[in-house]
């Protein structure tokens, strides 16, 4: 129940006009987000580069509503791009492809994407395009198919609490396609999604090994795990050491702001680790987004709260 009215509350306008202008709030995202600038976000990258982490980064941002937000939003992409490129950090981006226009026509949508890629490809950098709500997968991958058949450095995301995912994974694996596994943080009925917890691991375990299959990475295959649950991350170690999987053809993934010391045990192991970075203005369904998805975050604001 908590989780559905965290994830109601992310898509309420009136409740986050109300939140956003609360100082604590803003403190307590500062957990989970780089800071509002480019600057901010090339600062944490940095840090997180010295600990021998890698990142992804992401403009935060969706759902926008006319063609002049997209291009912006497709614009500032090119900026972190050039500042990647101009300091050297290591890292990626993320791309959601409503925030430059997929509401707004798919092949509107498609070209401010090539633009990000084009610059991307320039820099030496990687994109990977983020998976939204069921309203738009099956747009996202047919938009993600046709700019892999221009650019080699674009990757797709497969959430584990879809029934459909197999299929997609399977088909992602015979293509040669570097994917990225979550869980899912979006709200879906039973008829689309696992209602229970211990299907998605289930599911998640399954998909795991699909990615990290001699099969999968002998066709181009790169799984990147994207979890926080130390039982998904040990049943990825189990299966790469029992089919002797190199470590540099998989990686585990985060979020920024969560299990810090685990995400630093990793790379200390010499398994690659990468954290998702965001930054921006555009903040408030991302931070409900990840409050919905563990109690103990809600519990890290309302602590905040009480000490001040």
């Amino acid at each position: 129940m908590q989780r559905s009215i965290l994830l109601w509350l992310s898509r309420n306008t009136f409740f986050r006009r109300l939140t956003t202008q609360l100082s604590f709030v803003r403190r307590a995202v500062m957990r989970f987000v780089a800071g509002e600038t480019v600057d901010d976000a090339i600062r944490v990258i940095r840090e997180l580069n010295a600990q021998g982490i890698v990142a992804t980064l992401d403009h935060l941002g969706e759902n926008v509503t006319n063609q002049d937000e997209a291009r912006r939003a497709a614009d500032d992409y090119i900026s972190v791009l050039e500042a990647i490129g101009a300091t050297g950090v290591k890292s990626h981006v993320s791309v959601k492809l409503t925030a430059i226009g997929l509401d707004l026509g798919d092949d509107f949508c498609r070209a401010n994407a090539a633009r990000i890629l084009t610059k991307a490809r320039e820099v030496g950098a990687f994109v990977r395009i983020d998976m939204e709500s069921t309203d738009y997968t099956d747009r996202t991958l047919a938009i993600y198919r046709s700019l892999r058949q221009e650019f080699d450095n674009v990757g797709i995301v497969i959430q584990a609490y879809l029934y459909r995912s197999e299929a997609d994974i399977d088909a992602l694996c015979q293509a040669g396609a570097r994917v990225r596994l979550c869980k899912g943080a979006y709200k879906e009925p039973p008829l689309k999604a696992f209602p229970k917890k211990a299907d998605v691991d289930a599911n998640y375990v399954r998909l795991t090994r699909m990615l990290l299959s001699d099969k999968a990475r002998i066709r181009g295959t790169r799984g990147a795990i994207a979890t926080h649950d130390p039982r998904m991350i040990e049943a990825a170690q189990r299966y790469a050491a029992e089919n002797k999987v190199p470590l540099d053809e998989f990686e585990f993934q985060m979020l920024y702001g969560i299990r810090r010391e685990l995400q630093r045990q990793l790379a200390g192991e010499g398994y690659g680790m990468r954290v998702y970075v965001p930054y921006g203005t555009e903040w408030y369904p991302y931070f409900m987004r990840r409050l919905a998805e563990r109690p103990a975050n809600v519990w890290f604001v309302l602590s905040n709260l009480l000490r001040r």
